[in-house]
């Protein structure tokens, strides 16, 4: 029997296994980089060990750090939790052969599926040759052989991009996974990407725990996903848990894992197998009752499963709540989480709580909200209303592109597929501030200054305020009188520091309002309060290249001089930031007239890269 797990991971998969090891009663390992010596994985566990040395992106890769930490600890098992090192072979097996017990499948089934090449080709499959993509294989995709996530894929539509593509790729491939090796596959434009959960044991049962839908996906990353994939049709479901046993057993699979399909015209393509847990792994244990950590777990100790799985019920809904700026092109965001929190009836699976600080050595999600329901109508309504109404105070967030692609047409009708935001995206982010919230930010602002003197007998001007969001400026005006706080064209019903209640056109509205420094947070409205009177030395120069968001230069491009001249849309500039490359380009045609940029620095947001005069 398992005592005592290590979980070689951090952030929400840690915590969420933790989670089932208290309940199992079983003691708990955490490890931790230096910047995470505070994180809540660290904190929640029973033990926490810190890894040294590496560089915080680099410390999870560190197999030999992680078999002496669970030594250290006492641990008598590891759980790879997903990402990092949990699809690595030679750590599974250093894990085995230090004596410790591996919740996961065989290093000899990790090293025949873990590679998406030696998956395919095990499948009767094979990847186009880099070197002899022709225009009439276009458009290709450029994959990661190692690892998921979106890391390492690039789509190619133009064959001068292939090298690059290539290059940057296995870049990030590198970074994230501790393996460079890339692929390239035909890439089609408007399949669904849909998925089996299969859990297997040492005695030969294997169970296909139903189909999984994970189509909106935006740079390769999975957005929302759900169980069972609608519209499917029984004889095309039956075929696709078929084929996931048949991959499982053909490698003598044990534990969890996910075998990976790209439906289009009626057919099944087959994509990959992750030998491992998924990010989108609740939506399953709500339909099926099941807590797959905890059969990873029972299969770890040899128990063998039943010969059937449970009966599926109902539909379940999971989405993805991501640090990102829509309005910086969805660039990660660090900074604070001053305040998470859901409606009861979801689940909310996370590595954060109130206070905790979001850094940029890792990846930007901040939490997994799922809803289940008798019907998938139903779930869509629950979800969507829990990310409506989620208190989520700190930095920018996806939660509204989340809400609004649950409740969009094409969504609801189940007819998405891979390329929902290639088409839909622009629509999905236009800023949609509630117009009475800089109002009510104002009033909540001004609460208590009537007592004060802020009133006047004689009439005065009226009290001003200038707020942002979404790349735009409010102003507000409001007036103490006698009677407390008043604004033109509503009825102020109820003011104070956290609670403001609006009258307009006989409707009657609740605010909530919570401040942290600059920040206001109204409902769903993020709001940044403005000085009165702007700083006129606040404006960058014209062409001024700026970080942002904070992270490392990994790359310049070669031979960029001050002095170059360059082409509008040009790659100028590489940062890393949260385990992904961002590109820096020229704003327009013109001249580099300075480079401050050098490989290796860490920026903040807004620091001064480079700046590009316009011919």
């Amino acid at each position: 029997m398992i005592s005592s797990v290590l979980v070689a991971n951090r952030g929400e998969i840690a915590c969420r296994v933790f989670r089932t090891c208290r309940e199992l009663g079983i003691r708990t390992v955490a490890v931790h980089s230096d910047a995470d010596a505070d994180a809540l994985h660290a904190r929640v566990a029973d033990t926490a060990v810190r890894l040294p040395g590496a560089a915080p992106a680099e410390t999870y890769l560190r197999g030999d750090l992680i078999v002496t930490a669970a030594l250290a600890a006492g641990a008598d098992a590891v759980h790879p939790g997903y990402g990092f090192l949990s699809e690595n072979a030679d750590f599974a097996r250093a894990v085995v052969d230090a004596g410790l017990i591996w919740i996961g499948p065989p290093p000899q089934a990790i090293e025949a599926m873990a590679s998406k090449t030696r998956a395919k080709r095990l499948m009767g499959l094979a990847p186009l040759d880099a070197a002899e993509v022709t225009e009439a294989d276009l458009p290709v995709l450029v994959k990661a052989a190692a690892g998921g996530g979106g890391r390492g894929m690039r789509i190619v539509r133009r064959l001068e991009e292939l090298p690059a593509a290539l290059e940057s790729a296995r870049a990030e491939a590198a970074s994230a996974f501790g393996d460079g090796e890339v692929f390239v596959e035909p890439y089609l434009e408007h399949g669904r990407h849909v998925e089996v959960q299969i859990l297997a044991d040492t005695h030969g049962t294997v169970w296909p725990l139903g189909t999984r839908d994970c189509s909106l996906q935006r740079r390769h990353q999975k957005v929302i996903e759900e169980a069972p994939a609608p519209g499917l049709g029984e004889g095309l479901a039956k075929e696709l848990r078929a084929l996931s046993v048949r991959a499982a057993r053909a490698v003598s699979y044990v534990g969890a894992g996910t075998v990976e399909f790209l439906v289009a015209d009626g057919r099944a393509h087959f994509l990959e197998m992750n030998t491992r847990l998924q990010v989108e792994h609740p939506v399953t244990e709500a339909v099926f009752g099941l807590d797959l950590v905890a059969e990873q777990i029972r299969v770890a100790e040899g128990h063998a499963l039943a010969s059937e799985p449970p009966r599926a019920r109902g539909h379940a809904i999971e989405a993805r709540l991501y640090a990102e700026d829509p309005a910086r092109d969805w660039a990660p965001q660090a900074g604070t989480l001053h305040r998470l929190a859901v409606p009861s009836g979801v689940r909310l699976d996370t590595g954060y709580t109130d206070g905790d600080t979001i850094g940029v050595h890792y990846d930007a999600m901040l939490a997994k909200v799922v809803a289940h329901a008798p019907t998938r109508a139903e779930a869509i309504r629950k979800l969507a209303g829990a990310l409506e109404a989620a208190a989520i105070h700190g930095p920018a967030t996806n939660r509204d592109l989340l809400v609004r692609s649950l409740r969009h047409a094409e969504f609801t009708a189940a007819r998405m597929d891979t390329g929902f935001y290639d088409s839909h995206l622009t629509e999905l982010t236009e800023p949609a501030t509630d117009p009475l919230a800089p109002l009510a930010a104002a009033l909540a602002d001004a609460h208590g200054r009537s007592r004060f003197g802020g009133w006047r007998n004689v009439p005065s001007q009226p009290q001003v305020k200038r707020y942002a969001t979404g790349g735009e400026e409010h102003e507000v005006r409001y007036r103490h009188t006698r009677q407390g706080l008043t604004a033109d064209g509503v009825r102020v019903v109820h003011a104070d520091a956290h609670l403001v209640v609006l009258e307009a056109d006989g409707v009657r509205r609740r605010f909530t309002v919570s401040r942290h420094g600059d920040q206001v947070f109204v409902n769903r409205t993020t709001l940044t309060a403005l000085p009165r009177f702007p700083d006129p030395t606040a404006q960058a120069a014209p062409g001024s290249l700026l970080a942002p968001m904070p992270g490392t230069v990994v790359r310049v491009a070669e031979g960029l001089t001050e002095g170059a001249t360059v082409e509008a849309g040009q790659p100028l500039i590489w940062l890393e930031a949260m385990k992904m490359q961002h590109r820096i380009s020229a704003p327009a045609a013109g001249t580099l007239t300075a480079l401050h940029a050098r490989p290796g620095q860490q920026v903040e947001p807004g620091l001064l890269l480079a700046v590009v005069q316009p011919t």
